[in-house]
């Protein structure tokens, strides 16, 4: 029987304004255009036009249910992807993926700084490797000290620096009638460089740092919240939440994928009709706009890869965190302060001070942009197989698994996955 104070201490999602209501689906959705994405969407674009617009299209479904899946993963459980794969798998698989991610991880991050430090440079002049620094410090900073209440807002603000993007493609002159054929009735190249690129995107836009983030701030937002008890073990709410967060990724995968095509059509109307066919990073792409697309494309694009870099960087970062902390069993989250989860937030700090050395090393953090896209694509493979079968499991989801659609598009998801990567290892 429910209790009749059942109402008076449910979570009160009914009286906040819708934008109050979108939150790690928004982020998430964000944090995976950034400035990897923008150099993996930019080379797509210069390379192959609007070749590979058929891509974006596909994936949203894709990644829509995928990510709706790790936050139904979280709530319901009330643990993260590594925590679920600490309690219920072998210890040797926990430590794959997980090693797997933070590897992935710092190197987007060593990629993602390098390229806000180069684009703040061509807008500002100034020395880049100087901008590294500081845009890794105040991440680890902000990420650390500033109060997690004040600074999931944030993060959630910095996503409207994306429309940058939205902005510089009706900066430039797009032959709109071109584009249902290529989405529609795309030509397939069986190549090394077309299967990478597909890879590189899918990489992108199916990354497994979103699946962990996404889980884990469904996690976040409800420990220690007795109105918020995992669904498993509270269902009643379960119907109310489900609702919150489909809204909440369906509008941020929406998001995501709107401003990746915005970036390939951009530069696919732009770099790839003038022949500048060979874009390793986003900086690059901006740099390359302004002759062509003129000043105002060209700082729009760059300014637009600090903010998302703003906004990504402390997601990879707290992502792997959170995949550590879980794994080792150590008390993890941006809600706890710094005295309360050292080795937290030292994974935090080490994540990124990596990722900042990254840019001072023989390694090519430039090159990285791309391929970090790539490794994400074989990574997410085996993180996908396990999240589906999580959700098999009652122990980890109660009464609540998943409905059969979803469930179906979420097995849909890691084939289409697993059929890139394949794609590619043939045409090696």
């Amino acid at each position: 029987m429910t209790n009749p104070d059942d109402a008076a201490n449910a979570p009160d999602d009914d009286a906040q304004p819708r934008f109050a209501l979108l939150g790690p689906g928004l982020t998430t959705g964000a944090s995976d255009d950034d400035p990897s994405g923008i150099a993996t969407y930019s080379q797509a674009g210069a390379q192959f036009g609007y070749g590979l617009a058929w891509t974006l299209v596909l994936s949203l479904p894709l990644m829509a249910a995928i990510q709706e899946i790790s936050a139904r993963i979280g709530r319901v459980s009330g643990h993260g992807i590594a925590g679920n794969l600490a309690r219920y798998y072998p210890r040797p698989v926990l430590y794959a993926i997980v090693g797997l991610l933070c590897i992935a991880n710092t190197i987007n991050i060593g990629a993602d700084l390098g390229a806000m430090g180069a684009a703040l440079q061509l807008l500002i002049g100034g020395p880049a490797p100087v901008y590294v620094v500081l845009f890794g410090a105040a991440s680890v900073l902000a990420e650390v000290f500033i109060q997690y209440a004040r600074y999931e807002p944030a993060l959630k603000w910095l996503t409207l620096t994306l429309f940058a993007y939205v902005a510089t493609l009706f900066a430039v002159d797009v032959p709109w009638s071109e584009l249902p054929g290529d989405v529609f009735l795309p030509s397939i190249s069986y190549n090394t460089a077309y299967f990478t690129s597909i890879v590189a995107v899918f990489g992108t836009t199916i990354s497994p740092y979103l699946f962990f983030w996404q889980a884990e701030e469904e996690v976040e937002s409800t420990d220690g919240d007795p109105r918020r008890p995992p669904l498993a073990t509270d269902p009643k709410w379960a119907v109310r939440e489900f609702s919150r967060i489909r809204l909440d990724t369906v509008v941020g995968m929406v998001f995501s994928n709107v401003v990746a095509l915005a970036i390939l059509m951009t530069t696919a109307a732009t770099l790839h009709v003038h022949g500048v066919t060979d874009i390793e990073t986003s900086a690059q792409a901006a740099e390359a706009l302004r002759p062509i697309a003129g000043p105002f494309a060209f700082v729009l694009f760059a300014a637009g890869i600090i903010g998302t870099g703003l906004l990504a960087v402390p997601v990879l970062a707290g992502s792997a965190a959170y995949a550590v902390g879980e794994a080792m069993g150590w008390p993890s989250g941006l809600a706890r302060k710094p005295g309360e989860a050292k080795a937290f937030y030292g994974v935090v700090a080490f994540s990124t001070l990596i990722g900042v050395a990254m840019n001072f090393l023989e390694i090519n953090p430039i090159k990285a942009l791309f391929w970090s896209a790539v490794i994400n694509g074989f990574v997410a493979v085996p993180v996908m197989v396990m999240m589906m079968l999580m959700t098999k499991r009652p122990e980890i989801m109660g009464e609540l698994m998943l409905p059969k659609g979803l469930r179906l598009l979420g097995w849909l998801s890691t084939l289409v996955m697993l059929a890139t990567v394949v794609g590619l290892i043939v045409t090696l």
